[in-house]
């Protein structure tokens, strides 16, 4: 794909835009003087540029296909970014007759937008606005009205010293073939998970000496990967009991340890959760279709789902959350209905339905990986209008929503529970209304300004054995959340 830009040109919005259009086509960018000088290829390309005429702007966009051409002007008084993207979205819509679900919206958090339209309109006038501004269909502007309604009482009762923590373990037991993530499979990484969890209970005492001094309040903690579940049932029961040991709990409603996927989950590691009062586990699927776990790489039977949730149903969980993803290669709405009324009838108290998501570096997009689940956005999207139609008919809400690049059928991912049991956590991620302090490799620290709103990232180093070599420097950047903190606090006064 190639995208010639001429003036303003507002790039990383309509970079953006191909990439909506055409997901799985790298964009291509050249900026020139004049947009009519654009030496397309064969492939698909755009133009797009802003002129300025007689005090007034002009907005022009060229795209094509590689076989058909469509041009689109537009002038105006003012410039502006959406006058350019409104323009490239409509010509990009005409030409390929495809109207995405969720419109023009290219960024992750849409219910974060609606809750700004809503603030300022109201909440009627705030939907409508969302819905037509940015060609939101209804079925998906109603979706986020209700994903807004049922998580602002858990944002409204953030108070400013308030903060999550986030903690990694980067280990998986094979590398499924949809991801992108930095967890590397044990087989591979087995020597390096005893030195990385020695390093990471330090980071995450470094963290609760950070947050005490600062005057922080823990609300929700979240361990996550990765699979947990690969650690041992001691080092379980060692990482959670450092974390109660460390960090004052009193105002922390929630404690979660993603289990993941089942062939990790033994009772022996159950056992270690329990003990440690762990409030919420998740046992991953993904799909109860055999076939469709082999296509995945995973080594794990429906069946093995089936016994690791009666499990842990025997040792006293009740808040379990179940992974689904549509759109997964060789399924299709039968066998997504099976798995999805199987989570419900083994008694899920939370469903995550995901949109398959293929990032470049998941395997399913190497050179002689199965593409073909792109051209199945029609059978996708069936799959997500039944999942929203089933589990509301079982009583689940919406609570928490967020898009990817690249997503099958360019759809999303929802967070489904039953009546008293969100994960507060899910929401604040979300949403970025609160800090989320992160410990671990991978682990991205987003602190929230709650003066101004505005939001600020630490990184830890992406890899385990880059955590493992250079964990001085993780520890001294957990020093720049005090900097961050004196910082928003000064410019407060």
């Amino acid at each position: 794909m190639e995208l010639f830009l001429s003036g303003p040109s507002f790039r990383y919005e309509c970079e953006n835009l191909c990439r909506l259009f055409f997901p799985y086509s790298p964009v291509k960018v050249e900026e020139l003087e004049d947009i009519s000088r654009a030496a397309c290829g064969e492939g698909p390309w755009a133009a797009a540029g802003i002129s300025e005429e007689n005090g007034a702007y002009r907005y022009e966009a060229v795209v094509s296909d590689g076989e058909r051409q469509l041009a689109r002007t537009h002038t105006a008084p003012s410039l502006e970014e959406y006058a350019m993207t409104d323009l490239l979205y409509g010509a990009f819509s005409e030409l390929t007759g495809v109207q995405p679900a969720w419109g023009m919206l290219t960024g992750i958090h849409p219910v974060k937008l609606l809750r700004q339209y809503v603030e300022e309109q109201g909440e009627e006038a705030g939907v409508e606005y969302f819905q037509t501004h940015c060609h939101v269909t209804a079925p998906k502007a109603e979706l986020a009205r209700r994903v807004l309604r049922a998580q602002t009482p858990a944002v409204e009762a953030l108070s400013e010293n308030d903060f999550s923590l986030y903690v990694s373990i980067p280990f998986c037991p094979t590398r499924c073939a949809y991801c992108s993530f930095v967890s590397q499979d044990v087989e591979h990484a087995k020597k390096l998970i005893d030195p990385y969890f020695e390093l990471l209970l330090a980071e995450v005492e470094k963290t609760a000496q950070v947050t005490r001094d600062l005057g922080l309040s823990l609300v929700a903690v979240y361990i996550g990967g990765g699979t947990p579940t690969t650690l041992s049932a001691s080092q379980l029961f060692a990482l959670c009991e450092k974390i109660r040991q460390v960090f004052d709990l009193s105002r922390c409603t929630e404690f979660t340890v993603e289990a993941g996927r089942p062939d990790t989950i033994t009772q022996e590691k159950l056992v270690a959760l329990r003990e440690q009062g762990i409030s919420r586990i998740s046992i991953n699927p993904q799909s109860l279709s055999d076939q469709v776990l082999r296509n995945i790489g995973r080594r794990h039977t429906a069946q093995d789902v089936v016994d690791a949730f009666k499990l842990a149903q025997q040792l006293g969980f009740s808040n379990i959350n179940a992974d689904l993803i549509v759109g997964l290669p060789g399924d299709d709405l039968e066998s997504f209905r099976h798995t999805l009324n199987g989570v419900i009838d083994l008694g899920a108290s939370n469903v995550t339905v995901h949109s398959l998501a293929l990032k470049r570096s998941a395997r399913l997009n190497a050179p002689g990986g199965d593409l073909s689940l792109h051209s199945q956005s029609g059978e996708t999207a069936a799959m997500m209008d039944y999942s929203i139609q089933r589990l509301t008919e079982e009583g689940f809400e919406p609570y928490y929503l967020y898009r990817q690049t690249r997503m099958a059928g360019n759809l999303e991912n929802t967070g489904w529970a039953k009546p008293g049991t969100i994960c507060r956590y899910n929401i604040y991620t979300m949403d970025e209304s609160n800090s989320v302090i992160a410990c671990g490799a991978g682990g991205v620290s987003k602190l929230k300004d709650p003066y101004s709103g505005r939001l600020e990232r630490i990184f830890n180093f992406k890899y385990p054995y880059e955590y493992i070599t250079r964990n001085g420097e993780i520890l001294e950047r957990k020093d720049g959340v005090t900097t961050l903190y004196e910082q928003f606090r000064q410019r407060l006064h």
